[in-house]
């Protein structure tokens, strides 16, 4: 079995979901102009998901955030077809999941996916290696194969000597590294993990999610993540999109949404964020003129690491180099700090 992936880019196209009991007939009547409480009112329906766009690129995390009952976790759901759209496409690689028949969604959901759940989902008649061998055992492994892999995965999740307890013997913290080592076990190039940290504590949410990050640098696999919490879609996300009322609001990477707010409701998001943490200096950087000035500083830094940088350095000038350490922009402490304090007014950031 492979080890790592590129990961598969996933590109969900003009979806709609509708809950009731004729939804097809309601769909062009949404398409052209009817609004949620409208549909309910009238007609009982209820609008799940509106015209849903997002392209999510292979190997990176794409977050999906918004308050309850926006449509976030309806639509992770879409992805592995555990609810069926009403209209609109799921393209995964080169197949539309929409249109596949049984045995070719059930091979699809066995290989291609894998699903972290928020209240974990661990089998309790079963140890931390039973829980983490079992997709492999519906796939037909050889058992030596299924536990050689499992046991890796189970170390690369911080459960050395674990393997042979129960759920109800680990903490929940613990027993969300198994949902991810069972997951990762699966060896499946897409990661669908809904709201996968929300039930922890702070600090083990925050331990949970470096544990995320550092092995994402290794398995470059396709996550999907769905949270209600900005910190939590910051941190993770290589890019992300809000959703309110089953509709997209805004979608881009973290700094976009953070310099570039859509509407007041996202400027209401992230008016406390610390934005020095979040924007890089690709974002304030001016053009080159003439011969690089000052230290360098390596591109993708945040502004919070630069501006200690320059200033421990007593520089007010740096210049931006890319992963070749060719210069590719300069950068004024003036405008880093600036960059860092200043709340971005949505109607005029565009």
């Amino acid at each position: 079995m492979a080890e790592q992936h590129t990961g598969i880019g996933i590109s969900i196209k003009n979806l709609y979901k509708i809950f009731g009991s004729n939804p097809e007939d309601y769909v062009d009547a949404v398409k052209g102009g009817m609004t949620k409480s409208e549909l309910n009112e009238k007609h009982n329906h209820v609008l799940g998901l509106k015209d849903i766009n997002i392209d999510m690129p292979g190997g990176g995390i794409q977050v999906v955030m918004g308050l309850s009952g926006s449509g976030k976790s309806t639509l992770i759901r879409h992805i592995n077809r555990l609810i069926d759209p009403t209209a609109g496409e799921v393209i995964v690689g080169d197949e539309d999941v929409v249109k596949m028949n049984e045995t070719e969604l059930r091979e699809f959901r066995r290989h291609k996916t894998a699903m972290v759940f928020q209240k974990f989902a661990l089998l309790p008649h079963r140890t931390v290696l039973e829980n983490s061998v079992y997709g492999l055992e519906i796939q037909g492994i050889p058992r030596k194969q299924q536990e050689e892999h499992a046991r890796r995965w189970i170390s690369r999740v911080g459960l050395d000597g674990f393997e042979d307890n129960y759920p109800n013997q680990l903490s929940g913290g613990m027993q969300q590294r198994v949902g991810l080592a069972r997951a990762l076990t699966n060896d499946a190039p897409i990661l669908l993990m809904d709201e996968a940290f929300s039930a922890l504590d702070p600090l083990i949410r925050m331990d949970m999610q470096s544990v995320l990050l550092d092995l994402q640098k290794e398995i470059r696999k396709t996550v999907v993540f769905i949270t209600h919490d900005l910190d939590e879609a910051l941190r993770l996300g290589d890019r992300i999109a809000i959703l309110r009322d089953g509709e997209v609001v805004q979608q881009g990477t973290k700094q976009e949404i953070v310099l570039r707010p859509a509407d007041e409701y996202i400027s209401s998001f992230v008016r406390e964020v610390n934005r020095g943490r979040v924007i890089s200096v690709d974002m304030v950087m001016t053009p080159l003129s003439g011969e690089p000035q000052g230290m360098p500083v390596r591109k993708g830094t945040v502004l919070e690491v630069a501006a200690k940088k320059m200033t421990d350095s007593n520089v007010s000038m740096a210049h931006v180099i890319d992963r070749e350490g060719k210069p590719v922009g300069a950068l004024d402490i003036h405008d880093v700090i600036s960059a860092m304090v200043t709340p971005v007014d949505h109607e005029t950031a565009a």
